[in-house]
């Protein structure tokens, strides 16, 4: 365990932590005058006071001031958790780095208050300025660290919710794409259709590309990667949305889709997959709601001829 020093600085910050405590918050509260909603001043409050007895705790047991060493663990995991905080609750870099800068001002005023010689005065002003700085420069590391992985995440998500998997009949699954379609997007539509293929037993899949802007021999890789993959699994695949603009990339690109069954519209596709499954859509006779039946090739014909 470090030993505590009796610095002037560390003395100051013992003695008048009430008054360092208040006008550190109030310039804070003026730093986030047009925040306000992100943060209460009771929560405020708290935070500050709790960094304060840390950084007292530290700066009075570490002569070299390394903010990165072990004795400023304590401070540093606090800060931590302050980052990630913010970082969810909408606060910028700079916003959150303020919290341990905006601490040098009245820290320094104490310290020219005091009566001491200006060897010391620099000396405790420097060993101020070292650990406030270093520890401002990792709120604003870990924020940056937490703000990414929040982005992340949200991606994440949004991949999922824009590769819904619909199944369309007993058997039938449609996966309709939109956007570009990348690698990272790519895992995500292959685990998404194998686990519906899974999860309902379909035999039948089609891939939907209308809302993919552009294909070019990458989207075209990934598409047979997933065709391969839900093959495996026993269920065959057919890409719709073959529009005549793509129809012609593909062609040009020399990309060879001869073994997948490709048509220009979802119905198109939806259509041979009804024949694949041997059933067929028949209107509802009058007085039955309207509603569309599908039922084993021949029957059709063989309830009318009843």
């Amino acid at each position: 365990m470090a030993k505590a020093t009796t610095t002037v600085l560390a003395e100051i910050l013992r003695r008048d932590q009430q008054p360092i405590l208040a006008e550190w918050a109030r310039l804070q509260l003026d730093s986030m005058s047009t925040r306000r909603e992100l943060m209460s001043e009771a929560e405020l409050g708290v935070q500050s006071r709790e960094f304060l007895a840390a950084f007292t705790t530290a700066i009075g047991s570490d002569e070299r001031v390394d903010a990165s060493g072990p004795i400023w663990s304590s401070v540093r995991e606090f800060l931590a958790r302050i980052s990630e905080t913010r970082a969810r609750q909408g606060f910028s870099p700079s916003e959150t780095a303020t919290f341990v800068f905006s601490l040098k001002e009245p820290l320094f005023n104490r310290l020219r208050a005091a009566a001491v010689d200006p060897e010391t005065l620099a000396s405790e002003t420097w060993r101020a300025t070292l650990a406030l700085d270093g520890l401002g420069l990792y709120t604003t590391e870990v924020h940056q660290k937490s703000r990414d992985g929040v982005i992340l995440r949200q991606q994440q998500e949004m991949m999922e919710l824009s590769t819904p998997v619909v199944t369309l009949w007993e058997g039938i699954l449609a996966l309709p794409l939109i956007g570009t379609l990348d690698s990272a997007r790519t895992q995500v539509v292959m685990e998404s259709l194998l686990q519906r293929i899974v999860d309902t037993g379909s035999s039948i899949a089609i891939l939907d590309i209308t809302g993919v802007p552009t294909v070019d021999t990458l989207v075209a890789q990934h598409l047979l990667k997933t065709v391969a993959a839900a093959r495996l699994m026993g269920a065959d695949c057919i890409i719709s949305g073959i529009r005549p603009q793509i129809a012609q990339t593909i062609v040009h690109l020399g990309v060879d889709l001869n073994a997948v069954t490709t048509k220009a519209t979802l119905a198109d596709a939806f259509a041979v997959a009804l024949r694949r499954l041997a059933l067929t859509v028949t209107k509802a006779p009058a007085g039955a709601g309207g509603r569309a039946s599908s039922r084993p090739n021949g029957m059709a014909a063989a309830d009318a001829n009843e």
